[in-house]
């Protein structure tokens, strides 16, 4: 799994059935990577659903977030509408877990993404990341930590 300081290695992935996003298009942002194993399993919904009501927090600190499983684009828009989610997820499908490869969090098992967490600086580089067990919603705790310590060492480089 990727670690503080590795570069995140870049995509670009189907977020509805005639759109990409890729991580160099966020350039500039603070980014949080959220990995899960599937949509529609209860931990995923309440997980996704949580990131939903702190997207308010999240814009604050001037973040980004996107959530990846491997599941289909057409899965991941009913996913979105059925949960009124009003962030991008993005479709790992082709080639099945390749992204979730890249970054190390790809279950072979279970043929699906673990369930992680990575948040990336403006200039992409990962600031904090966390492997939560497959049955756990982490929270959001750990994101806003790191948020705030993104923008604590922004200010002292700023000041100095």
């Amino acid at each position: 799994m990727l670690t503080k300081n590795d570069i995140a290695p870049d995509f670009a992935l189907s977020t509805t059935p005639d759109q990409k996003i890729s991580l160099q298009e966020l350039k500039g942002k603070n980014v949080i990577l959220a990995f899960y194993p599937a949509d529609w399993s209860p931990v995923c919904g309440d997980e996704m659903s949580l990131y939903n009501e702190m997207l308010g927090y999240f814009k604050k600190y001037n973040a980004e977030i996107l959530g990846i499983s491997v599941d289909s684009k057409w899965c991941h828009m009913a996913f979105r509408q059925g949960r009124k989610l009003h962030f991008s997820l993005l479709a790992g499908f082709e080639p099945k877990g390749d992204v979730a490869k890249k970054y190390g969090v790809y279950d072979d098992k279970e043929a699906q993404s673990g369930r992680a967490l990575f948040v990336l600086d403006e200039n992409g580089i990962i600031q904090w990341s966390y492997l939560s067990p497959t049955g756990i919603n982490p929270g959001a705790d750990g994101i806003i930590e790191a948020l705030e310590n993104i923008t604590k060492k922004k200010n002292i480089t700023k000041n100095n």
